[in-house]
C-alpha cells in the first residue's frame, strides 16, 4: 500500500488528489455501485439491477471510474456473448465500510432529517 504524504493527500487543497477521489467516490452512484456489490462478485446486469433507477450510461462510467481508481476489479470472459463481472479489490472493500456505516446513519437518522426538512421548509 502506497500512502502519499506530500499535498496530494491533502484533503483540504482545492487541486489535490485526495479532493478529486472524494468527487469520484462520493456521488450517490458509486456509493449505491460500492454497496451492491458488497463482498460478492456481480455481473454487469446484477449490478444494474441492484442499483434501482441507474442507467446503463451511468453504470458504466462508474464502474470505469471505480476500476480507475483501483476500486473494483472487472473481469471479462471469453464467451459469447461476453461475460463481464466486477468485485471490490481490498481498497474498495476497506471503502466500503465507510459506505455502510453511511447507510447505517441515514437509515438510523433519516426520520429525523425528514422532520428538519419539514420544519425548515414550513
Amino acid at each position: 500500500m502506497v500512502t502519499k504524504q506530500d499535498g496530494d493527500a491533502d484533503v483540504t487543497r482545492a487541486d489535490s488528489l485526495a479532493r478529486e477521489i472524494f468527487a469520484d467516490v462520493a456521488n450517490k452512484w458509486a456509493l449505491l455501485i460500492i454497496e451492491s456489490i458488497g463482498d460478492g462478485t456481480l455481473r454487469f446486469s446484477e449490478v444494474c439491477g441492484a442499483v434501482e433507477g441507474i442507467s446503463h450510461k451511468m453504470l458504466t462510467q462508474n464502474l470505469r471510474m471505480l476500476e480507475r481508481n483501483g476500486l473494483v476489479v472487472r473481469r471479462v470472459y471469453p464467451t459469447v456473448p461476453p461475460r463481464v463481472e466486477y468485485t471490490l479489490t481490498e481498497s474498495g472493500r476497506a471503502l466500503r465500510g465507510t459506505v455502510d456505516a453511511m447507510c447505517a446513519w441515514t437509515r438510523r437518522y433519516l426520520g429525523h432529517i425528514e422532520a428538519a426538512r419539514r420544519r425548515f421548509d414550513g
